[in-house]
């Protein structure tokens, strides 16, 4: 091999002081020797280089001792002297020692992997969270309603009768009607359900507000509140405790989203804790009737000028209503003689209890 191929013209900055030097570098003895037009020698042991970057006409070197060292050599660099030096990075160190390819094939495995598991992640974790660990974001949420939530001595004494006939454990969960003009209803971490103001008033009987609340005990007792809550919110949201404001919290759990099985479950605990208690499940179909009805027909008005309370915002996110109802009617039995949930007056005290509370407050929407 000639002696072209362990020489190169060379450039570089020592390290030490900021002066440009020129000379040859080339391959002796194992080392890359540096010399200047004067005849001085600097020897760079090879382990000490380091590859930098690759430019139009030139390549660049740099040292692990002296961060400030840079070496630059033309480029076509002779095999000689090339095949000595740290091998140029093009994607980074594994892409480059792995492969463009095989970097690729990895990186979409890894990718879709982390998709899985975060599609599922919610499915198995959130059984698993600690109850009083949800407990704490529970009563997070429940504090953004600020005094918005109703009361009235009549009215809480027809809501925990009402949730006697679908929660009868010795350890019930916790109820409560917010004053906002939504259809909607929500099961909150910690066991604690709450109705929206514009659902009490849209339901016609006792039995009907029984199914609704049934089923958000269903949710409740059936683990599905975190679940739903990791995959609609995440883990910062939880973690911040909900407290972003009653406006976030309001529509994130308006559009927080259970799998059509697990509303079916919580329906079907509904339909079972009903029975328990001898309530007519008729009601609740007759409700979800109602709402088909009326959702329907409101995909056919104008929004911009509607406006009443968005039924369909609840519907939407349910099996159909149709469904629902039909298994509710299949679950009554033909000439029994359902109890009564509420007297008419207890009726009346819940649907007006948000009215009749001097100090609650309303949430607006805008």
């Amino acid at each position: 091999m000639t002696q072209s191929a362990f020489q190169i013209p060379a450039t570089w900055y020592d390290g030490v002081t900021a002066l440009r030097r020129e000379g040859i570098a080339s391959w002796t003895d194992d080392r890359l020797v540096l010399t200047e037009a004067g005849g001085m020698r600097h020897e760079v042991p090879p382990a000490d280089l380091r590859f930098v970057e690759s430019l139009p006409d030139e390549r660049v070197y740099g040292r692990q001792s002296l961060p400030d060292f840079r070496l630059c050599l033309p480029l076509p660099l002779p095999h000689g002297i090339e095949r000595h030096l740290p091998a140029p990075a093009r994607y980074g160190g594994w892409i480059d020692r792995l492969g463009l390819g095989k970097a690729v094939v990895v990186f979409g495995v890894a990718s879709a992997a982390a998709v899985a598991l975060f599609m599922t992640a919610p499915e198995w974790l959130g059984p698993r969270v600690p109850e009083a660990f949800e407990a704490r974001i529970g009563e997070a949420m429940v504090g953004n309603f600020g005094n918005r939530l109703c009361s009235t001595p009549e009215g809480d004494a027809a809501l925990a009768k009402l949730l006697d006939a679908v929660d009868p454990a010795s350890r019930q969960v916790r109820a409560g009607i917010a004053n906002i003009d939504m259809v909607n209803a929500v099961a909150l971490p910690g066991g604690q359900v709450m109705l929206f103001d514009g659902l009490v008033q849209q339901a016609e009987s006792p039995a009907e507000l029984a199914g609704v609340l049934g089923h958000e005990v269903g949710h409740v007792r059936e683990r599905h509140v975190m679940t739903a809550l990791l995959r609609q919110f995440g883990l910062s949201i939880l973690l911040s405790g909900a407290n972003s404001g009653l406006g976030d919290t309001v529509f994130g759990l308006a559009a927080m989203g259970y799998t059509r099985d697990a509303e079916r479950e919580a329906d079907a605990f509904a339909r079972a804790r009903m029975a328990q208690s001898n309530v007519s499940p008729l009601g609740a179909a007759e409700f979800f009737e109602r709402m088909a009805e009326e959702s329907g027909a409101a995909t056919e008005k104008n929004t911009e000028t509607d406006s009443g309370p968005d039924i369909t915002a609840w519907i939407a996110s349910h099996p159909s209503a149709g469904e629902r109802a039909r298994a509710y009617r299949d679950a009554a039995i033909q000439g029994a003689d359902y109890d009564p949930i509420l007297t008419p007056a207890e009726f009346a005290d819940l649907k007006g209890m948000c009215e009749a509370d001097p100090d609650v407050e309303e949430f607006e929407f805008f």
